[in-house]
């Protein structure tokens, strides 16, 4: 298979090469897209502009040159290696030269339309290609890691993890905008946002969701909500469906993989490496301890 971006247009000419997807996803209405690779070629010249923002991992391997210049002249000339991130805003293009390429990546596509914090500013970013950032690098390995282990994150881990990503783009570009302090959601919205998430914690909930019960900007809702409640919305939902799980294992004698998806996990494993990190057990024996016939 080609190793031709995800998305966008342009001239590719490479010499025996060779792309292997190994995992892929999308969530939001496919506002955002998850791309994981594996890549090899002999050499390759791209010229190439995408609709959307790009940020990527370099998860194993290296190439022997990595050649990459934009609008504003050259922006890197060295070697792609492990543990390096590359961001490309949308519509730059970008001529790129890479040589004796071997090693495996991962790619978060933003569609710069997404209304997730953070993002609006991206478009004013400029391409950086193989910085080392370890908090970036962190944060996508991470998902890559669930996603190979076949825990697919629900949209508002991605809404929160593809905020946090945005922020640090602009951190090290030296963009950081001051967050005016905003008060928390007072307790009847956020007893509506409570009663909503109690009653889809089976469904994928998204922080566009959530905003739209309280009625406010997804930005303005996800701070005022992590100041009322003390944890961002992903991790609150989260909360939610272990306590409700909590409840039902000492309850019923439901099977966990049905338990599972009755929640909204994406499978028992997902459910149970999640339940044993946040209450130290695992869900059966959890039950074990008030239903022990179980």
């Amino acid at each position: 298979m080609s190793s031709e971006p995800l998305f966008g247009a342009g001239k590719i000419r490479a010499r025996d090469d060779r792309s292997e997807p190994l995992h892929r996803a999308s969530w939001l209405d496919t506002a955002v897209t998850f791309d994981h690779r594996r890549w090899a070629c002999k050499d390759i010249e791209l010229r190439w502009t995408a609709p959307r923002h790009v940020i990527v991992l370099t998860e194993r391997g290296r190439t022997e040159q990595t050649r990459v210049s934009s609008d504003s002249g050259l922006v890197y000339d060295g070697q792609d290696r492990a543990g390096a991130i590359t961001f490309v805003p949308a519509e730059a293009e970008r001529y790129g030269v890479y040589r004796e390429a071997d090693l495996s990546y991962s790619a978060l596509w933003i569609d710069p339309k997404a209304d997730i914090p953070g993002c609006d500013g991206l478009a004013r970013m400029p391409t950086m290609v193989n910085r080392n950032d370890p908090v970036m690098a962190t944060l996508v390995s991470s998902l890559c890691a669930d996603m190979v282990r076949g825990m697919r994150p629900d949209s508002a881990y991605i809404e929160h993890l593809v905020a946090l990503l945005a922020m640090r783009v602009a951190f090290l570009d030296g963009h950081v905008s001051s967050v005016h302090r905003l008060s928390p959601l007072n307790r009847r919205t956020l007893g509506r946002v409570d009663a909503f998430i109690d009653a889809q914690l089976q469904s994928d909930i998204s922080l566009r969701d959530l905003a739209a019960v309280a009625n406010m900007p997804v930005d303005t809702f996800a701070r005022r909500f992590k100041a009322a409640a003390g944890m961002a919305p992903y991790a609150y939902v989260l909360e939610r469906r272990i306590t409700r799980a909590e409840i039902l294992l000492r309850t019923t004698s439901l099977p966990l993989g049905n338990l599972a998806l009755a929640l909204g996990f994406a499978s028992q494993s997902h459910f149970t490496s999640t339940f044993r990190r946040l209450r130290g057990t695992t869900p059966k024996a959890y039950r074990t301890e008030f239903l022990p016939g179980s």
